[in-house]
């Protein structure tokens, strides 16, 4: 009789499983900028990865496609960029991660290229308030 024995298999996926779950968090990498605190609904879960756009404290801009994530880029190669992936895949969703202490119209700059770049919506990425305790 020769039948399979499945329970070590399924022990390692339980495995496999757990360290996924442990590592997926780690993979979502950028440039460290502090977000805006705003009570917001949380945007539905897309298909695929989203384009993120950070802009930091100083103003400098930082896109997470490309060569490295924490090079600072211009303007004109974030728009470059952005409108050679939205030739390919025109439903990516495009976010800002805009720090709260860069000027309001740094952010709105960067959102008008996008929307040049041909992002068919720019969303921004805000953090819920912590609650008092």
């Amino acid at each position: 009789m020769a039948e399979i024995n499945v329970v070590p298999y399924i022990d390692v996926m339980l495995v496999l499983l757990i360290i996924f779950m442990v590592t997926a968090p780690m993979l979502m990498q950028g440039v460290k900028v502090e977000l805006p605190e705003a009570n917001a609904a949380p945007v539905e879960d897309q298909d695929s990865e989203p384009l993120i756009v950070s802009v930091d404290a100083s103003g400098q801009f930082f896109l997470n496609i490309g060569g490295d994530e924490k090079q600072a880029i211009s303007l004109a190669t974030v728009r470059e960029r952005v409108s050679t992936v939205m030739r390919r895949s025109p439903e990516k969703p495009v976010l800002v991660w805009g720090d709260q202490a860069v000027a309001y119209g740094t952010v709105v700059t960067v959102m008008a290229a996008l929307q040049e770049a041909g992002a068919p919506s720019v969303g921004l990425v805000t953090e819920s308030p912590e609650k008092p305790q």
